[in-house]
């Protein structure tokens, strides 16, 4: 097996959310009465994805960082300055009809035969569907080309385009929130990068083993800490340098999570920062990463929650209430076992209206 710190891995997810960019969207979703645009989807994928290649020991490269739009060449060209191992791009599918939902379905890997690598892109494609395969319950569409995509074929280094599912088919669309099935598409695309480059996938990694990060540190570490304050919005630059915007994140995020704001990322930041397990029972009045973990959820099953802003407020009680009594649950609006029980699969929820 390689050592993954010998590889340069770059992400890039395709357009942009603030403004969202136009067309890039479902149709209206019903019960919630509004659309989930395509990088709601793209955006934290990317991140998953650039968390697991750091875990596995990978040098990385955020593409764009930015909340806002980038053009293709700006893109390419700050590709090309990295000479890079290779490159996935995160995306979602759309049938040619996206005013209305449809039959299409499936995640589809493409590449360019216009790439300088066109050899290496395409065991590339052929690897990342196979990890995609083995971690998200869709139908597997399998490899095809693209031309004239500029993250394709004017890069140099193997690139492909990962289109994890259609924003116009009912049921992937409502996945397009989902925080589980995004990190899964992230998860199953490093697999795919690790059987093409013969690198040991590494799982998972437990919080405590983190170290202690504070003002002026350097490293991989850092890059992960940033992947995750990005994961919860902010536009962090991930450049591995514990700076003055990495500080007033980490300090932001501790604020939102009840912890003790230091601005030092010690265990139990890295415990809401990686959200890990047990789920904590949840009521009206509680904030931070797991109450916005259970508006994600709730949202991916079209239980509307207003604003995914981690704040256990009456719109999330509503939800939660309308949520349990559909599922056969005590409506009380807490959540606790049971709740999160039905809650937590990928997929489900409420159906379309006839």
């Amino acid at each position: 097996m390689a050592n993954a710190d010998r590889f340069y891995i770059g992400a890039n997810d395709e357009h942009g959310q603030n403004p969202p960019t136009v067309g890039k969207r479902t149709p209206v979703m019903p019960y919630i009465n509004r659309s989930f645009y395509e990088n709601e989807f793209n955006r934290p994928a990317k991140y998953y994805f650039l968390i697991a290649c750091l875990r596995t020991g990978y040098i990385v490269f955020d593409v764009k960082p930015e909340l806002s739009d980038l053009s293709i060449s700006s893109r390419v060209s700050r590709i090309n300055r990295q000479g890079l191992t290779a490159l996935v791009t995160f995306a979602y599918n759309a049938a040619a009809n996206a005013t209305t939902f449809s039959a299409s379905n499936g995640f589809e890997i493409f590449y360019s035969r216009e790439n300088y690598y066109i050899t290496l892109s395409r065991l590339l494609a052929y690897d990342v569907s196979a990890g995609l395969a083995n971690e998200i319950p869709l139908r597997n569409l399998g490899v095809s080309t693209l031309t004239e995509i500029g993250v394709l074929r004017s890069v140099n280094c193997p690139s492909v385009i990962a289109e994890c599912g259609f924003m116009t088919n009912f049921n992937e669309a409502k996945l397009m929130v989902d925080p589980d099935f995004q990190q899964s598409c992230g998860d199953g695309a490093c697999i795919g990068v690790c059987e093409n480059l013969d690198v040991a996938y590494v799982p998972e990694i437990y919080y405590t083993s983190l170290p202690t990060l504070r003002l002026g540190y350097r490293g991989k570490s850092v890059q992960l800490l940033q992947c995750y304050l990005n994961l919860y919005g902010e536009a962090l630059t991930v450049d591995g340098v514990f700076g003055a915007d990495t500080l007033e994140a980490t300090k932001e995020f501790q604020a939102q999570n009840n912890l003790t704001v230091d601005g030092i990322v010690g265990r139990n930041t890295w415990l809401y920062l990686t959200r890990q397990a047990p789920l904590p029972t949840l009521r009206r009045g509680d904030r931070g990463v797991y109450v916005r973990y259970l508006q994600q959820k709730l949202l991916s099953k079209l239980y509307p929650v207003g604003t995914v802003d981690g704040v256990f407020g009456s719109n999330t009680l509503n939800a939660v209430e309308q949520f349990q009594q559909e599922n056969g649950l005590t409506a009380d609006g807490i959540v606790g076992r049971l709740t999160w029980s039905r809650l937590t699969p990928i997929g489900g929820g409420r159906q379309l209206r006839n």
